[in-house]
């Protein structure tokens, strides 16, 4: 007496299951692993952009402040947004361009302050001068530009440097403190009624 064969259905079966098996354990060698959850001590980002360009307005609706990145990334733990290379283009109450860049920023908390790191630049073409710093910092809602780290302020030929730099667009005033010095070359050309 020998054991009874399996039916057909049962054949058919067993080979389904087998063929499931196996097709199942080749799909999960063709599926890539998953990259790094990109984050870092203020937590995982929740979207980022790339080749963005924001615009801030003012309570008239005017913009007053336009920002282009290659790349941005925005945490929600502390309502940061991470910038790199940004441009931006702020707009004083006159309507005078002023324009500033850095290798990286960030917008704190509600789009404000932004602050520029890494070869920090500030420039008035208006008034011809140009402020170069480490971090600089610019609150939209007062127009205060500032620097807590040296300075170097041109308006050729002239330039001064200094430890500390304020600048209110809106009142097109800046100042150079602490530590001052400066280069002013003599004015070379002739007084015409000499």
């Amino acid at each position: 007496m020998g054991l009874p064969r399996p039916g057909f259905r049962t054949g058919l079966l067993l080979l389904l299951l087998a063929l499931g098996g196996g097709l199942a354990l080749l799909d999960l060698q063709d599926a890539p692993a998953p990259g790094p959850v990109p984050g870092d001590v203020s937590g995982e980002p929740d979207y980022y952009l790339k080749d963005a360009r924001l615009t801030r307005f003012d309570a008239t609706g005017e913009p007053h402040q336009r920002l282009d990145t290659p790349r941005l990334t925005h945490t929600p733990h502390d309502d940061v947004t991470r910038l790199e290379q940004p441009d931006a283009r702020l707009i004083d109450a006159a309507g005078r361009v002023w324009l500033a860049n850095g290798d990286h920023g960030t917008l704190g908390a509600g789009g404000n302050p932004l602050t520029l790191t890494g070869d920090a630049r500030l420039l008035a073409p208006a008034e011809r001068w140009q402020l170069d710093t480490e971090i600089l910092h610019f609150d939209a809602d007062s127009g205060h530009a500032w620097s807590e780290t040296p300075a170097m302020l041109r308006q050729p030929p002239q330039r001064m440097r200094g430890e500390r730099f304020d600048a209110w667009i809106h009142d097109n005033r800046a100042r150079l403190t602490d530590n001052v010095r400066g280069h002013h070359p003599p004015d070379t050309r002739e007084d015409p009624e000499s």
